[in-house]
């Protein structure tokens, strides 16, 4: 396993794989699938590019033997906090440790920068997902706000709100 920053080489497998483990048919081959709540794209092209070029973001991509992207995770610096978002993880792999992997060096990341908290947003209805957040020492914060997405990234099938949950390091 060998997680590393991503490039804008990256962009065109980054696009496939986050939109596959979130929305559209084989996303409901993980447990990380968005697709019931929402309908569309995930991300495209041009969001992904300008996530990578934001010179307070990173996203940590994990790359398996073959060279393919398996899984990655958005980590953007605000203030002194880090924000994780975009935790993915191509649904074939997943509940193998991945995620896991995943999180644990967005942590080790955020203590190189000497940042002393992560946040993150998880829409409140996916109890399996906060749980799996909660075992890792996150917790909600008590905000919650509405879930609101470019036309662009999907329409949500009902109205959804979020946590914030937070992790002090």
């Amino acid at each position: 396993m060998s997680i590393t920053p991503t490039t804008l080489t990256d962009v065109p497998e980054l696009v496939t794989l986050i939109n596959s483990a979130y929305r559209g048919e084989t996303s409901k081959k993980g447990w990380t699938t968005e697709a019931n709540l929402i309908d569309g794209q995930r991300i495209d092209v041009d969001s992904l590019t300008a996530q990578i070029s934001d010179p307070e973001a990173v996203i940590l991509k994990n790359t398996n033997n073959e060279g393919q992207i398996t899984g990655c995770v958005y980590l953007q610096k605000r203030g002194d906090k880090l924000y994780l978002g975009m935790l993915t993880v191509s649904p074939a792999l997943q509940t193998n440790g991945l995620g896991k992997q995943l999180l644990q060096a967005a942590e080790v990341y955020a203590q190189n920068i000497h940042i002393s908290a992560i946040i993150m947003t998880v829409i409140t209805t996916r109890t399996e997902l906060i749980n799996w957040y909660e075992r890792r020492g996150y917790s909600k914060t008590g905000e919650v706000i509405p879930l609101v997405i470019p036309l662009q990234f999907g329409t949500v099938k009902q109205p959804l709100e979020m946590f914030w949950l937070e992790k002090v390091l």
